[in-house]
């Protein structure tokens, strides 16, 4: 079982912009390392992005468009490979570190804060 990790403030928790999009593209990453999918996201009116997710083992790329799921949008970009990740989706990593997404229980307007 893993160990909490210490506390952080409410201003730290306040500076992370966790916002919904809805998955509009996603295809296999063959470029990647391990198993992962090339995303793009619309966030509304906080534009589209991109980002790589290692999601391959409970969803396929036809699975994922039109899900609307949850991203942290203000981190700045990383390099995958040859590919530039704009946002970091959000989910649960189960025990055999398969990933399953945070979505919504109900279709929300796209660039909505999650808070």
């Amino acid at each position: 079982m893993e160990t909490p990790a210490s506390p952080i403030t409410w201003d730290d928790f306040a500076k992370l912009e966790i916002r919904v999009g809805t998955v509009i593209r996603a295809e296999v990453f063959k470029e990647a390392r391990k198993p992962a999918y090339k995303i793009t996201i619309d966030f509304g009116e906080y534009g589209i992005r991109k980002t790589s997710a290692q999601v391959t083992k409970l969803y396929s790329p036809d699975d994922l468009i039109g899900k609307q799921v949850t991203a942290v949008v203000n981190f700045p970009p990383r390099q995958i490979a040859n590919f530039y990740s704009e946002c970091l989706l959000l989910g649960s990593i189960g025990e055999e570190n398969e990933i399953t997404l945070l979505t919504t229980e109900r279709p929300v307007k796209n660039g909505l804060r999650v808070g």
